[in-house]
């Protein structure tokens, strides 16, 4: 019983795994996604009989599907670029690096620029 509830919300849910699959772009898939749990919000609050459920249900489902992108982008992003969760060099951007900062010119182009290593840091010395 405990695998069919597996294969059954697989079915349906991952988007390499139910009719979705043929687009190839993602994020479409994931916009169809959202439009279908919108339009089963919006069955649910009707056959209740209730637009608040439907405002409560629709709020939900925002919140769930906003978490399980959060996590699965977290998730792609330490299996594609781990380096992304480096703080260990210093602050956790190069704007705020204690080695450098970074200066753009006028045309946009970024340059390293190494700061006085008797620097104490801080915004407000």
């Amino acid at each position: 019983m405990r695998e069919w509830i597996y294969n059954s919300w697989n079915l349906v849910m991952d988007d390499k795994r139910n009719p979705l699959s043929a687009i190839p772009d993602t994020s479409v898939r994931h916009m169809i996604m959202q439009v279908l749990a919108w339009v089963w919000c919006i069955a649910f609050a009707m056959m209740v009989g209730s637009w608040t459920v439907f405002g409560i249900s629709a709020v939900g489902h925002v919140f769930l599907i906003a978490a399980i992108v959060i996590t699965v982008g977290t998730f792609e992003t330490a299996k594609r670029k781990p380096s992304a969760f480096n703080f260990a060099s210093g602050y956790h951007s190069y704007g705020r690096g204690r080695t450098y900062t970074i200066w753009r010119d006028k045309n946009g182009k970024a340059h390293k620029v190494p700061m006085d290593p008797n620097d104490p840091g801080g915004e407000h010395e």
